[in-house]
């Protein structure tokens, strides 16, 4: 079992524009072709881990775990966003995901 934390990275850093508000600081690397459970879980209010590229839409529930199994099949990095209305300073949380051979 891994535990995985990741930050956005501030805006002064980020070299290409389009990724302002998507990139961060460390990518969730997973292995091509191959099933990964990921389970998550909010330890403040709900949050929704989304990658849309990737076919993943999950909530983050305070005091819930919840979990699913991903097989990416595509190589690369993908990004992605809370995709639920969270809070203040919560409009952006930014998701990377890396498939990998």
């Amino acid at each position: 079992s891994t535990t995985f934390e990741s930050r956005m990275v501030a805006p002064q850093d980020v070299n290409d524009p389009a990724l302002r508000l998507l990139i961060c600081d460390h990518a969730l690397r997973l292995p091509f072709n191959a099933p990964t459970r990921i389970l998550v879980t909010s330890d403040d209010v709900i949050h929704s881990w989304a990658v849309p590229a990737l076919g993943v839409k999950v909530d983050a529930c305070p005091g819930r775990i919840n979990a699913f199994t991903i097989i990416p099949k595509k190589l690369g990095t993908f990004y992605g966003q809370c995709s639920e209305i969270c809070g203040v300073n919560h409009a952006f949380i930014p998701i990377m995901v890396e498939v990998v051979i």
